[in-house]
């Protein structure tokens, strides 16, 4: 059961001009199940990615990386879930290379105008020829409005499925952000087994683009955590039509820039947080700030060491104010010139700890309503500077367990 996220509605996700999506039942790994998915992308379309830095990444992620750098102009992603494709050697980029060169075919482009992406069990190889064989029903079957359908197809133990859109106006003009992720283990993106991808049909100056993906990266999915576990396949991809009628942005301070990098900033915060609030077994959604640190860099070190630590994951699923295993999690973290006299450790509204020790108003009782809550929020206060930084996370409860030890079978 997903934490406070509901499924997404269809009439809820707006259609981007110059963007068709088809999704169909190829038979990846399952019988009956969406499991392949195309967006296809008009002419003059622009598209920038964020991947994985696990150094074992897969064939799709290496062949994304190669056709992003050909220049070409990208026209076509194509994403199945079910096998991931990775740690499969010279022969699962001989079969990914072999998906783009049909698909390229079917659309009278070059091969390099394809980005692959899978998702699912690593070391088995990929069945090209069943993502081959589906590809002419999701041509014809790709329409504007098959957002919905995406976010299911990109599904591997997701409970729900993953999806965001909104509209705002740029010098009078409606423009529209939409975007659908997946992921709920083996999360701890590092660059950027999740995916996320995120379309507009604003229009962005080309050489915005790659910064654009890789700041939206950092302030999303970079800033969440399931269980530590850096995947071989993530990848974010953003991609801008230049459809709609406004003035192009090239300018992120100007006011049409603001307001479309922080639609863009909302999609993208939304689906990440997403993949925590659905990550595998969870019950609560934690936030954990730390703030007074000497660099952003320093606190987000911090509050990952809390984010990851086993045992404070498992005392929140167990509402148990074990809170010497959140400032245990602090000392680890790697800060050497850390003064545990100057910290301070808050649980909600709750003060738990004061100057590195037990805060005198605080009663085991206080810390134990806040644990019972779905949603909580951790903030930890170093008192060496000013810099901050926020991760979101989830506990390990006992469902973390079983839905990994079944997860091929």
């Amino acid at each position: 059961m997903a934490v406070n996220l509901s499924p997404p509605q269809a009439s809820d996700l707006h259609a981007i001009a110059g963007l068709r999506i088809g999704v169909v039942e190829a038979g990846v790994r399952k019988a009956y199940r969406k499991d392949l998915t195309l967006f296809l992308l008009e002419p003059g379309s622009l598209v920038a990615g964020v991947f994985t830095q696990n150094r074992f990444c897969a064939a799709p992620v290496q062949l994304c990386r190669a056709h992003l750098a050909a220049g070409k102009g990208i026209r076509a992603l194509v994403i199945n879930t079910g096998v991931a494709n990775a740690g499969t050697g010279a022969e699962g980029l001989k079969r990914a290379q072999s998906v783009c060169t049909t698909l390229a075919q079917h659309l009278h482009i070059d091969a390099q105008q394809i980005l692959p992406f899978s998702t699912g069990v690593i070391m088995e190889p990929l069945p090209h020829e069943r993502i081959e064989a589906g590809l002419p029903t999701a041509l014809a079957n790709a329409n504007e409005m098959n957002w919905w359908h995406a976010a299911h197809g990109i599904m591997t133990t997701d409970t729900v499925a993953k999806a965001y859109s909104v509209q705002v106006t740029l010098s009078g003009v409606s423009v529209t952000v939409t975007g659908i992720s997946k992921g709920a283990g083996m999360i701890r993106p590092n660059m950027a087994t999740m995916l996320g991808f995120v379309a507009t049909d604003a229009c962005i100056a080309p050489d915005l683009m790659n910064a654009l993906a890789h700041d939206l990266a950092e302030a999303s999915f970079n800033r969440i955590t399931v269980d530590g576990d850096t995947s071989t396949n993530d990848s974010f991809i953003v991609m801008a039509t230049q459809k709609a009628q406004h003035p192009t942005v090239t300018d992120w301070s100007s006011q049409d820039g603001q307001i479309l990098r922080s639609a863009l900033m909302d999609v993208s915060r939304q689906l990440a947080q997403a993949i925590v609030r659905d990550g595998e077994g969870a019950t609560k959604f934690i936030t954990v700030t730390v703030e007074g640190g000497r660099t952003a860099a320093e606190c987000r070190q911090v509050a990952y060491a809390i984010a990851h630590s086993p045992l404070v994951k498992t005392a929140f699923f167990a509402s148990d104010p074990n809170l010497g295993r959140i400032l245990a999690a602090v000392g680890y973290a790697g800060v050497q010139d850390l003064d545990q006299s100057q910290i301070d450790l808050y649980l909600d509204d709750v003060q738990v700890a004061v100057h590195g020790g037990r805060s005198p108003t605080y009663q085991e009782s206080d810390g134990q309503r806040v644990m019972k809550h779905s949603e909580i929020t951790v903030r930890v206060v170093l008192g060496r500077g000013t810099a901050s930084d926020t991760v979101w996370t989830c506990d390990f409860s006992h469902e973390y367990v079983t839905i990994n030890a079944d997860y091929r079978s």
